[in-house]
C-alpha cells in the first residue's frame, strides 16, 4: 500500500475509486465504504482512502494500526492529509475539482449520508451528485451500519468503550480492541507473587477502556495466549504516573522483554482497586484468573 502523510503535495497517475472521511476506528460502517471502494478494482481502478489528519484527541485506532488494516484488507493507497489553512478555507466544489478531479483522478466515489467537507462544511453528497457528470465521476451514497437499532459511528463506540463495554465495542468494530506495544521492565511485582506479567505503556494518542481488569488474548508472533490485563495505575504497589497495561499469561512463562505484543480485549471484570497488602493482591489476582480462564471456555 502506498501511504502519503504529512504532506499536502500529493498526485496519483492512475484512475482511483475514493471514499474520503475521518476513519476513526474504521468500524463496520467504515468497512462499508472500504468494501465499495475495494470492488472497483475489478474495474481497474485504485482504492484510494483519503482522510484528514487532524490529530486533536486520542484515538480508537493510532494511525500505524490503522495502516495495517488498510494495507491487510488490500486499499492501494492512504492520504493522511494535514488539516492546513489553505485547505480549510478551500470551497467545497474547488476541492472536488482540484484534489479529486485534477489531482486524484477519482471515477467512483464511496460516502456516508453524514460526509460533509469544504470550507465550512458546505460540500455534501448532494453536491457531489450534482457534479458527477460534469467531473466524470460516479457517486454512491452507502446508507449508515446499524446495530441494535442504532447507528454504528465513532461517536458510539467511544461511548461504549469508556464504559468497559468491549463485547459490543467488538461487534461494532467488526474485530477486536486491541493495544500494541513492547513489553517493557516492570517492577517484577507479578513474579514475586508467582504471577509474572507483561508491561505494555500504551501510546498517549490511543484511546483505551476504563481502568480495571479484562479478559484478553494476547498476539505473540504467530502464537495467541489466554490471559487477563489489568489497565491502569497499580495503586497497590506505589501508583505509577502513566496508565499500564499489565498481562497474566495463562499459559506462558518466558523472557517476552523488547517483543512487540498485541492484546486484544474481550469482556470487563472489575475496576482497579488498591488492596491492603501484597497477599490480598494475590489472592484477588487468582480469583480474576479462575474468572479468566471461565470466560475463555
Amino acid at each position: 500500500m502506498r501511504l502519503i502523510t504529512g504532506t499536502t503535495e500529493f498526485e496519483t497517475t492512475e484512475a482511483t475509486a475514493i471514499s474520503l472521511g475521518k476513519f476513526d476506528g474504521l468500524h463496520m460502517g467504515h468497512q462499508l465504504l472500504v468494501n465499495r471502494i475495494l470492488k472497483k478494482k475489478e474495474e481497474g481502478l485504485k482504492a484510494l482512502i483519503f482522510t484528514f489528519d487532524f490529530g486533536d484527541r486520542p484515538m480508537l485506532l493510532l494511525p500505524e494500526e490503522r495502516r495495517a488494516l488498510l494495507k491487510k484488507w488490500g486499499v492501494d493507497c492512504l492520504i493522511e492529509c494535514p488539516f492546513v489553512e489553505s485547505l480549510a478555507h478551500m470551497e467545497a466544489e474547488d476541492f472536488v475539482r482540484e484534489i479529486l478531479v485534477k489531482r486524484l483522478h477519482v471515477k467512483y466515489l464511496a460516502v456516508g449520508t453524514d460526509f460533509h467537507f469544504g470550507h465550512n462544511r458546505k460540500g455534501s453528497y448532494q453536491l457531489l451528485e450534482a457534479m458527477q457528470e460534469e467531473c466524470g465521476f460516479e457517486v454512491e451514497v452507502v446508507e449508515k451500519a446499524c446495530y441494535d437499532g442504532e447507528e454504528i459511528s465513532s461517536t458510539r463506540i467511544r461511548r461504549e468503550l469508556e464504559q468497559g463495554h468491549m463485547e459490543l465495542v467488538n461487534q461494532l468494530l467488526g474485530y477486536n480492541f486491541s493495544v500494541t506495544g513492547e513489553v517493557l521492565h516492570g517492577r517484577q511485582i507479578g513474579r514475586t507473587l508467582g504471577l509474572p506479567t507483561t508491561n505494555l505503556l500504551p501510546d498517549p494518542g490511543k484511546l483505551l477502556p476504563p481502568n480495571g481488569v479484562y479478559a484478553t488474548r494476547t498476539r505473540i508472533a504467530d502464537e495467541i495466549f489466554e490471559g487477563i490485563t489489568n489497565i491502569g495505575h497499580k495503586p497497590t504497589v506505589g501508583a505509577e504516573p502513566r496508565r499500564g497495561v499489565e498481562t497474566f499469561l495463562f499459559d506462558l512463562d518466558r523472557n517476552l522483554y523488547g517483543d512487540v505484543i498485541t492484546v486484544n480485549f474481550y469482556g470487563f471484570e472489575r475496576p482497579e482497586r488498591k488492596f491492603e497488602s501484597l497477599e490480598a493482591l494475590k489472592a484477588r489476582i487468582e480469583q480474576d484468573v479462575i474468572w479468566g480462564r471461565e470466560y475463555f471456555r
